[in-house]
């Protein structure tokens, strides 16, 4: 008997010895996980809870809704007069189609959804959600009030990732969107009309929908037939939606769009509208795709995207086919090639019709473009092209992305101090610190439009070594030094990407 309750007795504190050195481990590391292996410890220490009782047979929503709902938060985000006609420009476009507006006097406001997909704080939310905004406020399904600091955007796709002080909050499950298929049911979760936690149903009408929303500008009336993808200067948008006639409303923008199991498949967008609130058509952002673009900004800062190196016509396109003289009616046509691309060194041609992309069809530009955007520079992808009526294939080393274009007070918080400089950043490191001769610093890795930092062109690969003379090394840095601020004056000290050294005073309002 002695001997079972010695066994026993080891066991158990065998058991608390490992506890104890996991939660060492997990704390230690936690920060530098992916947001992927985030998931993976929440769900594994949170198994799912008693099903919820069916209330309609074998079509039942009643436990992805109490699985999702929780994690859906309500975004109210504040403008300066100064911000609101970026605002007023994207209503002008889209009428209301990505977000509920109000129009009070004073600083302009609007609302949208977001997503918490990480228990330490993580939302993914919409760019245009965020976009220019000096505050943003997130009230939880529990009606609990946080402000947010935005962590990075990526335009081309729409999506930002942004962060509360907070922590075990509940998320939502990320999912696969390539095992979406077109007529499963679907549920779209957000904050219509300000109405919080809506939940509405639906299917799958279609998937890889590219609808020239995310970067057009504002006098094109039609998208460009032939479209020089891997150009730049361009910048157009990524595209690859997954349509639903699951009703979408102003305000359900960043909200979910969940399977029946409850997992996180897309991420919504916009709706296709004449009058400004749903007619049928909702469109979200693919999950496999966020997910790239949301681990890219929470470790790097912005997004590393990596370009194949052509200009391609899509043949889906009758104008598109009929500019470039082909008679198909699917794939994308190589128009040109860019020197020193990976297509050109790989061997591809001008002519060449691009059919497939890791063995699977490009019927449009969305096919190969959604499947590029998941990749790094650097990456390998494999391409099926149809020459002198065969089909040749070709594995294409992605190139880096060049740097896209930019654009020539005491009383707040940290994060909307941190959100008023618009820029995103990351920790230097050893070479980085040996090239500039400094001890401290972090690399300021994202510009957005409408900051102090593009106010004061401190450009991206500028290097910010202190703040009210107070050492930098990450962000946590400088929200000690912000949230300290007493007399509504920022000094930012730095060297440029070029080596030059600058010294701003800005008088915080």
């Amino acid at each position: 008997m002695k001997k079972i309750g010695l066994t026993l007795l080891t066991a158990f504190a065998g058991g608390a010895m490992a506890l104890g050195v996991y939660k060492l481990v997990e704390n230690k590391y936690a920060d530098s996980m992916s947001l992927e292996d985030k998931q993976k410890v929440y769900f594994a220490s949170n198994r799912a809870g008693a099903p919820v009782t069916s209330s309609a047979g074998s079509v039942d929503f009643t436990q992805a809704a109490a699985d999702v709902t929780p994690a859906v938060v309500y975004i109210r985000t504040t403008y300066s007069d100064k911000s609101s006609g970026q605002q007023d420009q994207l209503e002008q476009m889209f009428g209301q189609m990505f977000g509920q507006r109000m129009r009070p006097q004073g600083p302009q406001m609007a609302s949208g959804s977001g997503v918490i997909i990480s228990p330490d704080g993580y939302i993914v939310t919409n760019n245009h959600v965020v976009a220019k905004a000096e505050k943003i406020q997130i009230v939880t399904n529990d009606h609990r009030n946080f402000e947010a600091k935005v962590i990075g955007t990526d335009p081309n796709t729409d999506l930002a990732l942004i962060k509360i002080d907070a922590t075990n909050l509940p998320i939502v499950k990320l999912g696969n969107s390539d095992a979406v298929r077109v007529g499963e049911w679907v549920l779209a979760v957000g904050n219509p009309f300000k109405l919080n936690s809506t939940v509405t149903a639906g299917i799958v009408s279609a998937k890889g929908r590219s609808i020239n929303i995310i970067g057009r500008d504002e006098d094109e009336d039609s998208p460009y037939p032939v479209r020089q993808q891997e150009n730049p200067t361009l910048r157009k948008g990524i595209e690859s939606f997954i349509q639903t006639d699951a009703a979408i409303n102003p305000g359900n923008s960043g909200g979910a769009l969940v399977n029946t199991a409850g997992e996180l498949i897309g991420i919504n967008a916009a709706i296709a509208s004449h009058t400004g609130s749903y007619e049928g058509y909702g469109f979200a952002i693919p999950i496999n795709l966020a997910k790239k673009v949301l681990n890219d900004i929470k470790k790097y800062g912005a997004v590393k995207r990596g370009y194949i190196g052509i200009g391609f016509a899509d043949l889906s396109d009758p104008d598109a086919a009929k500019q470039v003289g082909s008679d198909k009616t699917n794939g994308l046509y190589v128009t040109s090639l860019i020197t020193g691309g990976g297509a050109e060194k790989a061997g591809l041609k001008t002519g060449d019709i691009i059919t497939k992309v890791e063995g699977n069809p490009v019927f449009e530009s969305s096919d190969l473009q959604e499947r590029v955007a998941r990749l790094q520079p650097g990456d390998k992808i494999n391409l099926t092209v149809l020459r002198d009526g065969g089909e040749k294939s070709f594995a294409i080393t992605l190139k880096a992305d060049a740097p896209a274009p930019r654009t020539a007070a005491v009383s707040k918080s940290a994060a909307e101090l941190f959100n008023k400089m618009g820029a995103s950043f990351q920790p230097l490191n050893a070479a980085q610190k040996a090239k500039f001769h400094v001890n401290s610093g972090v690399l300021v890795t994202q510009v957005r439009p409408g900051g102090i930092f593009d106010d004061t062109e401190i450009p991206v690969g500028s290097v910010i070594t202190s703040i009210n003379k107070q050492p930098i090394n990450s962000v946590a840095d400088m929200d000690k030094v912000i949230t300290a601020l007493r007399n509504g004056r920022l000094i930012i000290t730095g060297y440029y990407p070029d080596g030059g050294s600058f010294s701003n005073v800005f008088e915080v309002q």
